[in-house]
């Protein structure tokens, strides 16, 4: 199989898929090692982006995926009748912030930080499946520590939490 008719496989399988395939399952599915698969995604990615496609092609950690570029969300909203875009509290944004920065984060910490409960903000960031349990923290009560997403890492265009930008203020970092 040529380059070409790999890279029209993957485009299929990530448009049949909806959700983020693994770079590995791509690589076992085309039967090529995941070197070489990660080199024919950059060049997917190069390809969407030089042909100004209303598709991109996004990389979440070890995943990829396909999604709508967003400088047409308007025309989508408009065509789907999904008018109201759903922004997250002040007090969401802060608690997200905190634990995408500091994470695995107890709900403790959280509080410290903030100064006042986080129950609400940690119940609607988990709705939204912007954040997770990572387990539980090896202390007594055993508490839960929280991380972000996959869901994070896209909404915010992240490909990994490495990306995230430098803190001015190191009182979170």
């Amino acid at each position: 199989m040529d380059e070409k008719e790999m890279m029209a496989v993957i485009e299929a399988i990530l448009f049949v898929a909806g959700d983020p395939v693994s770079v590995k399952d791509i690589s076992e599915l085309l039967n090529i090692d995941v070197t070489e698969t990660e080199k024919l995604m950059d060049n997917m990615r190069a390809g969407f982006e030089s042909q100004k496609r209303g598709l991109q092609i996004i990389k979440v950690e070890d995943t990829y995926q396909l999604v709508t570029r967003p400088e047409f969300m308007d025309y989508i909203r408009q065509f789907t009748g999904i008018n109201k875009e759903q922004s997250l509290s002040r007090a969401c944004l802060e608690t997200l912030t905190i634990i995408a920065y500091k994470q695995p984060v107890t709900k403790a910490d959280i509080e410290q930080l903030r100064g006042v409960k986080c129950d609400y903000s940690i119940a609607v960031l988990m709705e939204r499946n912007l954040i997770q349990e990572a387990g539980r923290l090896n202390a007594p009560g055993r508490p839960k520590l929280y991380c972000t997403t996959h869901t994070f890492l896209k909404s915010f265009g992240l490909s990994s939490i490495q990306d995230l930008p430098p803190l001015d203020n190191e009182e979170t970092a």
